[in-house]
Parts: C-alpha cells; sequence; structure tokens
C-alpha cells in the first residue's frame, strides 16, 4: 500500500528529527513545521491528509492547530502527541475529533499502528466518496436517457397528431388559417405526387393546382419528376431544399426558393409533404426598399448641420454622424462627458441625464473645445429613442454652433451694457461741464478774470474726460487704432505692481514682484494693457483672499528675450476644472458666481489679441492658476 504524506509538528528539533528518519524509513514523505503558523502555511500549500502534532508548544498549541485543520479540511486525520500528565489535553483532542493520541517516549510499534489505521480510514473514506460519486452519476445517466426516451414518445405521438391532422384538411387547405396568413406560396402533396390542396397566396399567385402533378408549377424541368423537390423528399424521407422557377397566373416568371418536409405515417413512411415557395422578387424588393431607407437615414445622418450623437443610459457614445467626428473627434465608446466636456463625472445640467429621467426633450447652452482648440458656443437639445415596445433604450444628443450668433449677441449686449455703465458718468460731466461754462460766463459778466480761468480750466479738464469716455466707449463698440507709445518696460511693471499692492495687503494677500534685470522697452497703448493685466492681477488676489491658512500669495514675474516681454501671473488660490479654464474669456461666463461680471478677462483677451499678443492659462483644482501674457516688443505689420 502507498503511504500517504504526513506534516510533522514539534517545537523541539530532536524530536522532529527521530521521528522524520523513523517514518521516511518506513515509506512516508515527511514535511516537518515547529510552530502552528509554519505548519498551517505548509498545509495550505500541500493539504497533507495525516498530521502528526505536539499538544504542547509554546504560542499556539497542538489543540488550536487541530481545530483548525479540521475547519479547512475536515476530512484530514490528526494524531496528537502527549505527556504521562496531559491526560486531560488527550481528552480534550478527541472532543475536536482528533484520530488518536500517543503518549511520550513514543513507541515506533504504536506509532505504526496508529498511522495504518488513520490511512485505512482515508483510503475507506476515498473509495466510499467515489462509489458514491460513480453512483450519482449512473443515476443522472440513467434518468437522462428516461427523460430522452419520454421526449421521444411525446415526440413520435405530437407527430401522428399533426399527420393525422393534416390529412384530415388536406382536402381544404383553407381550414388551415394560420398557412393562409403566411406571405408565402403553401400547398400539401399526397404519395402519389399530386397536389392536394394549396393556400390563398398560391391559389391568388400561382393558380388552383389541386389535382396537377407536383412539378407542374415549375418551369424548365425537363426531366419532371426527377427533378421536382417533392418526389425527391417521398423517395428519400428527408427534407429538401431548391432554387426554382415558377410561373404565375399573369404569365410572369418568379425565382423562388422552396422548402419541403415530409409528413411520415407510422407505418407506409412518407404520407403528406408539405412545401413552402418564398418569391425571391419580393424578398429582393423588401430588401432594396431596406438598402433605400438605411441610406436615406446615413445621408440624414451624416449630412446634417447638426453635431449628433447617440449614447446610452451610461452617457457612452454609441455612434456619432460624420460631423460631430470631423470637429470634435471619434470618441465612440467613451463617456461625454470625459471627452467632450472633459470633466470626471456628468455634467450638473446635463439635458440627455434628464431625458432618461422623464422622457422629454431637454436642452443647453454652453461652450466647448473643438480638436482644433477653439472655442465653440453651442446649443445641445436631447431626446429619447426608443424600441418598439415604447422603452426608452438610448437617447440622442443633437449639438448646434451658434458661436457667430453669440459673438454678433455678445458684441451688442457688451456695448448696451458699456453704454449702461457709462450713461451715469456722462451725464456727470456733462453737469460739470454746466457749471464751468456758468463760471466762464459769470466771470466774462464780471470781468472777474480769476473766475473765467478757472471756469476754462474746468471746461478743457472735463471735455478732456468726456472725449476719452467716448473713445472707450467706441473702443469697445468696434475696434480703434491703439495709442502706440515706447514704454520702459520696467517702469510699466512697477506701476503695475504699486497700483494692486494696497489692495493685495488690505485682503491679507502678498503680493511679490519677481522682475528681470534687463527688460527694455516695448511699443503699447499703456492705459488698456495695464487695464488688462490689472485684472488678471485682480483675480489672482480675489482667488487666495479665502486660503484656509491664511497664505495666499500672487507673484508677478516678468520677463522678456529679444521679440517679446512675458507678464506671468501666478497664484496659490482654489485653482479651476479644464471646464472652466476653457470658458474664461467667453463673455458674462464668471467662475465667481454672482460676485462677477464675467467681463473683465473677457476684455483682457480683447486687449492682448489687439496687442498681437497671447494669454494661455494653467490650473487645477486645490493648486492654484498661472496666466501667463506674453506681449511682442512691437506689432508687426500682418497684425
Amino acid at each position: 500500500m502507498t503511504q500517504l504524506p504526513i506534516l510533522l509538528v514539534d517545537d523541539e528539533d530532536g524530536i522532529r528529527k527521530v521521528l522524520s528518519i523513523s517514518l521516511e524509513d518506513s515509506g512516508y514523505t515527511v514535511d516537518t513545521a515547529s510552530d502552528v503558523e509554519s505548519a498551517l502555511s505548509l498545509f495550505h500549500a500541500k493539504h497533507h491528509p495525516l498530521v502528526i502534532t505536539d499538544i504542547k508548544m509554546p504560542g499556539r498549541s497542538g489543540i488550536d492547530l487541530l481545530r483548525a485543520l479540521k475547519q479547512i479540511a475536515p476530512e484530514t486525520e490528526v494524531i496528537m502527541i502527549t505527556g504521562h500528565g496531559d491526560v486531560e489535553l488527550a481528552v480534550q483532542s478527541l472532543k475536536n475529533d482528533a484520530f488518536d493520541f500517543i503518549m511520550k517516549p513514543i513507541n515506533d510499534e504504536v506509532l505504526t499502528f496508529a498511522l495504518q489505521r488513520a490511512q485505512e480510514r482515508i483510503l475507506m473514506r476515498r473509495s466510499l466518496q467515489e462509489y458514491t460519486c460513480n453512483l450519482e452519476e449512473l443515476i443522472e445517466r440513467k434518468s437522462t436517457q428516461l427523460i430522452e426516451a419520454e421526449r421521444r414518445a411525446a415526440a413520435c405521438q405530437l407527430f401522428e397528431g399533426l399527420t393525422s391532422s393534416l390529412s384530415a384538411f388536406a382536402s381544404n387547405l383553407d381550414n388551415l388559417s394560420v398557412f393562409n396568413q403566411m406571405p408565402m406560396f403553401v400547398s400539401i402533396h399526397n404519395r402519389d405526387k399530386g397536389v392536394v390542396t394549396v393556400n390563398q397566396h398560391y391559389r391568388k399567385r400561382l393558380g388552383d393546382l389541386a389535382g396537377k402533378k407536383s412539378w407542374s408549377m415549375y418551369v424548365g424541368l425537363e426531366d419532371g419528376e426527377k427533378q421536382c423537390p417533392v418526389a425527391k423528399t417521398i423517395e428519400t424521407g428527408q427534407a429538401q431544399r431548391e432554387s426554382r422557377v415558377v410561373r404565375c397566373v399573369n404569365g410572369n416568371d418568379h425565382a423562388v426558393i422552396v422548402d419541403t418536409v415530409p409528413i411520415m405515417s407510422t407505418d407506409d413512411g412518407v404520407e403528406l409533404v408539405l412545401e413552402f415557395m418564398v418569391d425571391l422578387l419580393e424578398a429582393e424588393t423588401l430588401r432594396e426598399e431596406l438598402r433605400t431607407t438605411r441610406h436615406k437615414y446615413e445621408q440624414l445622418f451624416n449630412q446634417s448641420p447638426c453635431f449628433i450623437s447617440v449614447q446610452d443610459r451610461d452617457f457612452h457614445i454609441n455612434s456619432a454622424n460624420a460631423r460631430y467626428i470631423e470637429n470634435f473627434g471619434d470618441f465612440t465608446g467613451r463617456p461625454c462627458y470625459e471627452s467632450l466636456m472633459h470633466r470626471q463625472r456628468p455634467c450638473i445640467e446635463c439635458p440627455l441625464q434628464q431625458t432618461f429621467v422623464d422622457g422629454q426633450t431637454h436642452q443647453l447652452e454652453t461652450v466647448v473645445t473643438n480638436r482644433k482648440g477653439e472655442k465653440v458656443n453651442i446649443l445641445i437639445w436631447s431626446s429619447p429613442i426608443r424600441d418598439a415596445s415604447g422603452e426608452m433604450i438610448e437617447a440622442v444628443e443633437m449639438i448646434t454652433d451658434i458661436t457667430q450668433i453669440r459673438k454678433l449677441q455678445d458684441r451688442l449686449t457688451s456695448l448696451g451694457l458699456l453704454l449702461g455703465s457709462t450713461a451715469h458718468g456722462i451725464k456727470g460731466l456733462l453737469t460739470g461741464i454746466d457749471g464751468a461754462i456758468y463760471r466762464l460766463g459769470s466771470g466774462l459778466e464780471k470781468r472777474n478774470f480769476d473766475r473765467m480761468g478757472d471756469g476754462f480750466n474746468d471746461l478743457q479738464t472735463l471735455t478732456d474726460r468726456m472725449k476719452q469716455t467716448v473713445l472707450d466707449i467706441l473702443y469697445y463698440a468696434k475696434k480703434r487704432e491703439l495709442n502706440w507709445k515706447e514704454m520702459d518696460a520696467a517702469r510699466f511693471t512697477m506701476d503695475l505692481y504699486a497700483s494692486f499692492a494696497a489692495k493685495a495687503k488690505k485682503m491679507g494677500v502678498i503680493l511679490d514682484l519677481d522682475m528681470g534685470a534687463v527688460l527694455g522697452s516695448f511699443k503699447v497703448d499703456k492705459s488698456i494693457l495695464a487695464s488688462a493685466l490689472g485684472n488678471i492681477i485682480e483675480n489672482g488676489i480675489d482667488a487666495c483672499a479665502a486660503h484656509p491658512e491664511g497664505k495666499g500669495r500672487v507673484t508677478l514675474k516678468v520677463y522678456a528675450d529679444l521679440g517679446q516681454i512675458a507678464f506671468r501671473v501666478t497664484d496659490n488660490g482654489i485653482g479651476m476644472e479644464r471646464e472652466v479654464r476653457e470658458k474664461l474669456f467667453t463673455l458674462f461666463f464668471s467662475s465667481k458666481g454672482s460676485s462677477g461680471t464675467g467681463i473683465g478677462l473677457f476684455i483682457a483677451h480683447e486687449i492682448v489679441t489687439q496687442h498681437g499678443g497671447s494669454i494661455t492659462v494653467d490650473s487645477e483644482p486645490g493648486k492654484g492658476a498661472v496666466f501667463t501674457v506674453c506681449v511682442p516688443r512691437e506689432l508687426s505689420v500682418g497684425g
């Protein structure tokens, strides 16, 4: 008998060595462990059927190991080793399903006998399990055979019933209403190869051929019976499928697919033959109509002036039209909010999400970035797509580019807003001019030269201010020529820094200046460029004012090369998501909520662009923002 492998567990190295040698001499394969943890590790790896363990060991005891082994593999047989004074522990181990216990010092014959009995018990259990398993397989196989026999008997009964029914109705197929509803040619033939009856569709198109030979309807059957599908089925008892040509009552020939099915009698072979013929012309007509409809749909889908996508409930894009892919990219299989909106989660006001909730049409106006990096104002419409049962399975999202419309509206809105905001200022200037004219007239009347001088000076000052106000309005109404002046970049920067140092200090924000030693000069319109840069610095100060540790910091760094001056404004404020960054320079978009007008950065972008420069933004949520404004030293002729 082949000896089973053994796991020997004892904390004494000497006992492990002696017992291992003795057991290996008896033909056993032995693995040893010095404690419970290493024993369990070995057991998980090899699943020993026999375990010999000492009861008393440092840390966890042999009884702890016994309990653990029985939970893992209840069929494992465990023999306990105990001293003379540990009888109570030995009894406890037996209560925990130990196979046997051996007293120290260990007698080889006693151990060998215990191992033989344990091994016999294991092998007997395995034999019983194998016999039980074989018995279950035998029962299952016999049950399957019995069920199959019952199915065959039921099928024979059903077939006999069908044959009987068809035989009864063979004289008049009109009684079988199900055949008359089929849009195909159905006929029944007898074993003498004659047509018994036909359905209504057959009678209308091919004629009432009852009583004719089973091949009389075919065109080009030179050999007649030998080529007839019904005759072949009667001869072989097998179903047939062939392509044939039949002649209609109007004289037209039609290609058909013929299927014949034998109806067997219980004793005499084929009793009847059921024949089905499908008109290929009708099928081809339907296929052509389907192709035409699909082509029209694809043309409508791809040639539509809108960007169209079809999405599932997880907002994955299942398909998109050519215009969508051309402008935004092929995002098939990807979530819309990640690929188009550059977000990590669905948009809060997503119209598609609302459509999936209530099944209605919704819309949203927003700004996205196309694959060229351009900002696009879009109007989104969402609508449900339902299956034949009316259940909503997908939704379609139609996007319209309204960028040009919004540019015109923004320009008109901007002009109206600026006119409204300057109305009170102009009114004040006019009031001041009236006062200056009054003082000038009064001085002339009284020949008071001091009064005349004051009135004239006031009138001149107020007229200059009125002129500048009108020029500002014209700047936003349409582009005007800039007042170019050669400026020292260092002086320009110092003046810009000084303008905002006091505000930063008041708001508890540190405003640093990092300026290159040699910046040189550049040609700019000082007042409006300072206004654009000042707006960016002011935004940075506002973003840092709510710093959680009161350590808000904004740094204005200025550096230059031969071609341009660069102004970099860095803050450690709240930062922005990509969606916000892409909309920053859109008119009336503000990340400050109700506290912002959404005009400042739009105007700043316009000013820098008119100077031939550029603005870039780098920001992430919680990591502040970096605005970089690059202005050429001189505007090129093409600019």
